[in-house]
């Protein structure tokens, strides 16, 4: 296969820049990632890839990484929900990833693409499917995390007047490769576990984290620049998500439903600890505001324009299990 030229892939160290990285190389293209110091490499083992060092709260990290680049996937982001320091978290995920694009323009970089959130979407009044022109309101943006990545979509929209940046919005990843865990993926391995016994009533979109990597490639290949694009797939109320886990790991599905309202003292009582502590905490008044919703989406958009075609959650549970029981996680 013919050299496509070379690629940086920011985060790839990370649960969806790893699987974006694998994808990268996969098609054909010469890869180049980033890695902060002391970063866990063990979801680079294996790939041919030239590793470099990259800060997104220092820009003079930039020009050295970008070098000789085609083209650059942005997928670094501070992703927690809870955090000690907002601003520390709004330095990485909107002037950093400003700082970057620009840098990308200078050195002559032909297209990236930015890896934005459907946290940054807006949401239906009535739970139906959101899709990228949902009218957004500042309640459908509930916590920092939400909030820096809605910030940052805005700029990069707007960046893109004068740069060729096509921006994509994962749902909610779930698949192999989840390090640390991601929120997400922690819930997956305690509900296997048997450690979530009750369940809020919810409902989030799914989507396997090598849907979303080969989303990342149709978008720079077909995208056209300016436009975002939703990588989703499957509309799940929790309680469904956790009955799906049950099945697969052949434990009972759990009945309880709990009322968010009463949740809520607990939940301040576990952010103040946290505060003290600095350990994130089980829950957060944000996390239970955010729970009062239904997150559902439509990737219409980018199967249409992009031939975006993801798999069912089903196999996307399935592999991340796999994975999870194949590193020990799971027993």
């Amino acid at each position: 296969m013919a050299d496509q030229g070379l690629v940086l892939v920011t985060g790839a160290t990370g649960f969806v820049g790893a699987a974006v990285a694998r994808a990268v190389r996969a098609a054909g293209f010469s890869l180049r990632v980033t890695a902060r110091a002391g970063s866990n490499l063990s979801n680079l083992a294996g790939l041919e890839a030239e590793t470099v060092p990259l800060d997104l709260t220092n820009p003079a990290s930039f020009a050295p990484a970008l070098q000789g680049c085609r083209y650059l996937l942005h997928v670094a982001a501070d992703y927690r929900l809870w955090v000690p320091d907002v601003a520390a978290m709004r330095r990485v995920n909107i002037d950093g990833t400003l700082a970057l694009l620009r840098e990308a323009a200078r050195q002559g970089v032909e297209r990236s693409v930015y890896t934005s959130s459907v946290a940054a979407l807006g949401l239906t009044a009535n739970g139906a499917p959101a899709d990228e022109t949902t009218e957004i309101l500042p309640a459908h943006h509930v916590g920092a995390y939400k909030q820096s990545k809605f910030d940052a979509e805005q700029a990069v929209r707007a960046l893109a007047a004068s740069q060729n940046i096509v921006i994509v919005n994962p749902s909610t990843p779930v698949g192999p490769g989840d390090v640390k865990p991601t929120p997400t993926g922690q819930m997956v391995l305690d509900a296997a576990r048997g450690a979530m016994p009750a369940y809020v009533d919810t409902g989030l979109n799914i989507v396997h984290v090598d849907d979303v990597a080969t989303g990342h490639l149709l978008a720079l290949e077909k995208g056209r620049a300016g436009q975002a694009y939703i990588l989703g797939s499957e509309n799940l109320m929790l309680r469904d998500l956790l009955a799906l886990i049950a099945r697969e790991t052949n434990r009972p599905a759990p009945r309880l439903r709990l009322p968010i309202a009463p949740l809520m003292p607990i939940a301040w009582v576990m952010e103040r600890i946290a505060e003290r502590t600095g350990t994130p905490p089980l829950m957060t008044p944000d996390i239970l505001r955010m729970a009062r919703k239904t997150m559902f989406f439509s990737s219409a958009k980018a199967r249409t324009e992009l031939g975006y075609a993801p798999r069912p959650a089903q196999l996307a549970v399935r592999d991340a299990l796999a994975w999870f029981r194949a590193t020990g996680r799971l027993s």
